[in-house]
């Protein structure tokens, strides 16, 4: 191994400088995604809950 810290090094540079605020981006993106994802879920579910209150006696298609 070289005595060069990472963050001398061209890679070490790139990686912090690009890489790694790539990756936060992305990661955010994902939870927004998630997050969003998530909304619709919980939105099918209550309103299938509701229309199952409503209905109780007839069939339901999948």
């Amino acid at each position: 191994m070289s005595d060069v810290p990472f963050y001398r090094t061209q890679m070490g540079h790139r990686f912090y400088e690009s890489t790694a605020p790539s990756l936060v981006r992305e990661l955010a993106r994902l939870n927004d995604n998630l997050e969003r994802l998530l909304e619709l879920v919980e939105r099918d579910a209550a309103q299938a809950d509701t229309a199952s209150r409503r209905e109780p006696n007839e069939e339901r298609s999948p």
